[in-house]
């Protein structure tokens, strides 16, 4: 079987760009802080969002602030709490694309609805932005709101933010501390830039999101001056006192001295080129391919892209558990959608067959056959 067909198509490739439900390579978008009052306002909101109905989704908000639930608790164990749900739901084919985005949009709307009363004096000011290329910006604004609620002043910069306008951002406001928000492994490399660049500029920097792992390994990996799970710790850590200011300015080789073997250069210059040639070799191998229509051609090359991305992420911080934790997540997604995980092996052998010459890239990519092979 092909790594792609109908069904795996639309499970993969465009909804791997969507919010993860489940990869271990991540962190929750809320501390588990809510309690039985909360739970019923999540349940409400729920149903709106199910609805997708924007005007119910502010009227619960607007309901349970009336009854006395603290704006924080509206913001994470509410509002983060469906978020989190609306993941969950998708992974598990219970809701599609053009659903889980709505439900986003709204629940991103509905936080307008949270009040946003001045404080009579600042903690400080603090820039929260998603790196560059990094389009989920939801749980970014979650620990934008939550630091404005707990009295900082906060420059909310939101998805995509190329690194150059991040520091020219720092230049021209001074902020007290940068918070990179990151949800996909395959950005890691530009976080990494991002961290370093924010600190050349004398800025201490905290990450958080799915793309550092579940205990932050690759955010020390990267020499982030902290990490944070998610948004109350955040808070906390900017409240106990200042970041340690950054250490001198340094390259990425100096934080990841596996980068000097040039592997992760060769796959990622040469990522487009693995594309296509594993994608005509798949076809050399699965002559029903040539019976795909454009669009069905077009998500495999996509399903491709993916997998080859997540590989020069684990590369790049060379760790296997950024390959095999995304093959594994996308096995548990294809299931869902009663699409065999066997579709995925072929991929892999066609890819190792190229990357002879890069035996870290082989190590990563053995490590993901034995994943799928292992999982229950």
């Amino acid at each position: 079987m092909s790594i792609s067909s109908a069904a795996l198509s639309s499970a993969t490739s465009t909804d791997l760009t969507a919010e993860p439900a489940r990869q271990d390579v991540g962190a929750r978008l809320s501390a588990p802080h809510a309690h039985d009052r909360s739970v019923a306002w999540v349940d409400r909101l729920w149903a709106a969002i199910q609805a997708a109905d924007e005007y119910w989704a502010v009227d619960v908000v607007t309901d349970a602030l009336n009854a006395g639930v603290e704006p924080e608790a509206v913001l994470l164990d509410v509002i983060g709490a469906v978020q989190h749900k609306v993941g969950v739901e998708w992974a598990a084919n219970r809701m599609d694309v053009a659903a889980e985005h709505a439900a986003t949009a709204i629940n991103d709307r509905i936080i307008a609805a949270l009040p946003a009363q001045r404080p009579a004096a600042h903690r400080g000011r603090i820039t929260v932005a998603c790196v560059d290329q990094e389009w989920h910006a939801l749980p970014a604004r979650l620990v934008a709101e939550t630091l404005r609620l707990r009295g900082w002043r906060v420059d909310y910069l939101g998805a995509q933010v190329p690194t150059a306008h991040l520091i020219g951002h720092i230049h021209r406001t001074g902020p007290d501390a940068v918070c990179l928000s990151s949800s996909l492994p395959t950005r890691l490399p530009l976080a990494h830039s991002a961290i370093t660049a924010v600190q050349a500029a004398g800025t201490p920097v905290m990450v958080g999101g799915l793309a550092f792992g579940v205990d932050g390994r690759y955010a020390r990996l990267l020499g982030a001056d902290a990490w944070a799970a998610e948004a109350r710790g955040a808070a906390d850590k900017l409240a106990a006192g200042p970041l340690p200011q950054p250490a001198a300015a340094h390259q990425a080789v100096d934080d990841l001295p596996h980068l000097s073997d040039q592997e992760y250069t060769a796959v990622a210059r040469s990522s487009t080129q693995l594309v296509r040639d594993t994608f005509q070799r798949l076809e050399q191998r699965f002559p029903a391919m040539r019976e795909y229509s454009d669009d069905q051609r077009e998500r495999t090359a996509e399903d491709l892209a993916h997998i080859v991305g997540f590989l020069t992420a684990a590369l790049y911080v060379d760790a296997d558990d950024v390959f095999t934790s995304f093959l594994v997540w996308t096995a548990e997604v294809l299931t869902a959608r009663n699409v065999p995980a066997r579709s995925l092996p072929p991929a892999l052998d066609l890819l190792g067959d190229q990357l002879r010459d890069f035996p870290r890239a082989l190590r990563i990519l053995d490590a993901g056959r034995a994943a799928l092979t292992s999982r229950p």
